[in-house]
């Protein structure tokens, strides 16, 4: 898109923009929730109160912090424990992943896919 067509577009939306603004300026009830607020907040500085102090006095469970739920950490299954036994040599090698240096050393010598033709358990 070319810089003169950005413009104009960004143009436009802004426009669009401040007409909704002044839509909502004339707006009544916007009016008098911007009273109401400036109304609270000066009560509020008069008595030394925030809103969570009101929360809190109005609706105590409110500020009681949620239940603790337990995290999906620790309900994984635990691995298997694989055994791989070597035809050639008779080594024995026991895993739960696949991580194992010994077992990544035979699949880079015979292969992946011979290595666990090899799994006993």
């Amino acid at each position: 898109m070319s810089k003169l067509a950005e413009f104009r577009q960004l143009e436009k939306h802004l426009a669009e923009q401040l007409e909704a603004l002044e839509t909502l300026k004339g707006d009544a009830g916007l009016k008098k929730e911007i009273e109401f607020e400036s109304k609270l907040r000066a009560l509020l500085a008069e008595y030394g109160y925030s809103l969570s102090n009101i929360i809190n006095l109005l609706d105590p469970q409110t500020g009681r912090s949620t239940p603790v739920v337990k995290s999906k950490a620790g309900t994984r299954k635990p691995r298997q424990v694989k055994v791989y036994k070597n035809p050639y040599t008779g080594e024995v090698i026991e895993t739960k992943g696949g991580n194992h240096k010994g077992l990544k050393e035979w699949k880079a010598e015979h292969g992946p896919d011979t290595v666990e033709s090899w799994l006993t358990k």
